[in-house]
C-alpha cells in the first residue's frame, strides 16, 4: 500500500495474482484545519482577528469557513451580513433544526464563506444543559462540512462559557490574542488552565496555534513591556506577527468589510496577511 498527501489523501493497493494485477484508487478529501480564535477578556481583538484571518486566508486561495460562535454576532455584521435578513443561524445548527449546509452564507471575498450568529444563540446554553454531550455539539455540527474547506475559523464570545468550551473541543488549534495593554496577561492563565482540562477530558489533539500580540503601540514603552514579557514566559509561542493599531482596521467593521476589502495597501491588511502566512506554517509543521 502506499499514500500520497497533496490535497487529497490517495491510497492505492495493489492485488496481484498469478495472470492479474490489480489497482483500486481511493480518494479521500483532506480535512479542514479547526482554528478557535478564543481569549475571556473582551476588546483583545478577537473579532477582529476572526475576520481578516479568515479573509487573509481566502485571499491566498485557502476556502475557508467563518463560524461566529458569539451572540453579540459581531462577526456577522463585521463582514457585511444584515444579521435581521438572515434565516438561520449556528444556533439552529447547534440545537439539531438545521444541517450545517443551510447555514452557510456567502462573503464578499471569494474562497469565504460564513455561518452567522444573533442573539438567540444565548439560549443554546439552557436547551442543552441536560445534554450529556453538550459540549461536542459543535464539533458534531461542523463535521458535516469538515471536507468542503481548508480552514475553518471560529469567533468565540468573552468568556469561557458553553460556546467557548464547544468551539474548543471542536478545534484543531486555539490561536490567543493578547492585547499589548496593562493586566495583558491577567486572566491568560485561566484560559490555558481550561484549553488543559479541555486537552485532557475531551480534545486530547488541541494544540496552541500561538499567542498573538494586538493593539501595538510602537509608540508606548507598555506595548514594548507586554510584548517582552509574552516572549519571555511563552517563548515560542508567540507569533512573529504584531497587529499594530490602526485606524483603517478599526473602521473596518463599520463597513461590513474586512481589512483586505476596506484598505488593502494598511498596516492593519498587511499584518493580517503575514499573520495568515504564519498561522499556515504551524499548521502544516
Amino acid at each position: 500500500m502506499r499514500c500520497y498527501l497533496n490535497g487529497y489523501i490517495r491510497f492505492e493497493i495493489s492485488i496481484s495474482y498469478a495472470l492479474f494485477n490489480y489497482q483500486v484508487l481511493c480518494y479521500i478529501p483532506k480535512m479542514a484545519n479547526t482554528i478557535c480564535i478564543a481569549n475571556q477578556k473582551g476588546g483583545v481583538g478577537k473579532t477582529t482577528t476572526a475576520i481578516n484571518l479568515s479573509a487573509a486566508l481566502a485571499v491566498l486561495s485557502r476556502k475557508t469557513l467563518l463560524v461566529d460562535c458569539d451572540p453579540q454576532a459581531n462577526a456577522t455584521t463585521g463582514i457585511g451580513i444584515d444579521k435581521t435578513l438572515v434565516d438561520k443561524t449556528l444556533y439552529h445548527g447547534l440545537i439539531g433544526k438545521s444541517p450545517a449546509k443551510s447555514l452557510i452564507m456567502p462573503s464578499a471575498v471569494n474562497e469565504l464563506e460564513i455561518i452567522p450568529s444573533r442573539l438567540e444563540l444565548i439560549g443554546f446554553e439552557v436547551e442543552m444543559m441536560s445534554n450529556p454531550d453538550r459540549e461536542k455539539a459543535l464539533k458534531n455540527l461542523l463535521s458535516e462540512v469538515q471536507d468542503s474547506f481548508e480552514y475553518i475559523i471560529l469567533d468565540c464570545p468573552p468568556s469561557l462559557s458553553l460556546l467557548t468550551v464547544n468551539a474548543i473541543t471542536a478545534s484543531d488549534f486555539i490561536l490567543i490574542p493578547l492585547q499589548c495593554e496593562f493586566y495583558a496577561l491577567e486572566g491568560l492563565g485561566q484560559l490555558l488552565q481550561t484549553v488543559k482540562r479541555i486537552k485532557r477530558s475531551l480534545n486530547p489533539n488541541l494544540k496552541i496555534a500561538g499567542i498573538l500580540l494586538t493593539m501595538f503601540d510602537k509608540r508606548t514603552n507598555l506595548s514594548f513591556q507586554v510584548a517582552e514579557d509574552a516572549e519571555k514566559y511563552f517563548k515560542d509561542l508567540v507569533f512573529k506577527t504584531m497587529i499594530p493599531r490602526n485606524v483603517r482596521l478599526s473602521e473596518a467593521p463599520s463597513f461590513g468589510k474586512p481589512i483586505l476589502l476596506y484598505d488593502a495597501t494598511s498596516v492593519g491588511a498587511k499584518s493580517y496577511s503575514n499573520l495568515a502566512e504564519e498561522v499556515m506554517n504551524v499548521v502544516i509543521n
